[in-house]
């Protein structure tokens, strides 16, 4: 059995974070080496930084928050799909060829991955995301989970957020932010699971996803 660290570190400086959300700051609130009897640190970031769960709150006003996600659709059998390089976005005729018919959870392998090769901070608007079409087709298919390999599922620019709504509101969990570099095409244990906030909207939180081999 071999496990894979599908989430992104997080740091200052070196993971982006999406266009008009909160910047990441870490400092230091107790110090040994300032005389105190322990290291604490002090942690300031969005809810969407980078590995992390939407809830259907995170665009649907009065929907149920990252409290209320089924812990049976964050663990579990997923498929991993990669799709081709040149592709600019995970299109319905992606999902149709993979034919996810009693997938659960599918995790998007795009040409997003080579992005996590030299991060340092910089925020990508041309990342592939999942079209509506491909959304509608995810929902029909019974998927519970559907993950991508980077900062969103939506189209940078979207006016609209169809993808997004689609996938929410029908409860599908969505994961962003994913490193599936490691990871070849195939079908393996997920585990991804959220901070447990209680407070706020609920719009999602970070979240320390792993993969690991069938046994």
């Amino acid at each position: 059995m071999k496990i894979y660290d599908i989430s992104v570190p997080i740091a200052p400086g070196l993971t982006p974070v999406y266009e008009g959300d909160p910047g990441i700051e870490i400092g230091s609130w107790h110090s040994i080496a300032r005389g105190d009897a322990a290291n604490v640190s002090v942690l300031k970031l969005g809810a969407h930084t980078g590995t992390h769960v939407d809830a259907p709150a995170h665009f649907i006003e009065g929907a149920p928050g990252v409290i209320s996600l089924p812990l049976d659709a964050l663990v579990g059998e997923a498929r991993v799909v990669e799709i081709p390089s040149d592709a600019r976005a995970v299109e319905e005729s992606h999902v149709r060829e993979a034919a996810l018919e009693g997938c659960t959870r599918v995790l998007f392998k795009t040409r997003n991955s080579a992005f996590w090769d030299d991060p340092r901070g910089r925020f990508r608007e041309d990342f592939a995301y999942v079209t509506p079409g491909a959304a509608r087709a995810l929902v029909a298919s019974g998927v519970r989970l559907v993950g991508i390999d980077y900062l969103s599922v939506e189209k940078f620019g979207s006016d609209d957020f169809e993808t997004h709504l689609t996938l929410l509101s029908a409860g599908v969990v969505i994961v962003e932010g994913l490193d599936l570099r490691a990871v070849a095409p195939g079908r393996y244990d997920l585990a991804c699971l959220p901070l447990k906030l209680a407070a706020g909207s609920g719009d999602g939180a970070p979240a320390r996803a792993v993969l690991r081999t069938p046994e």
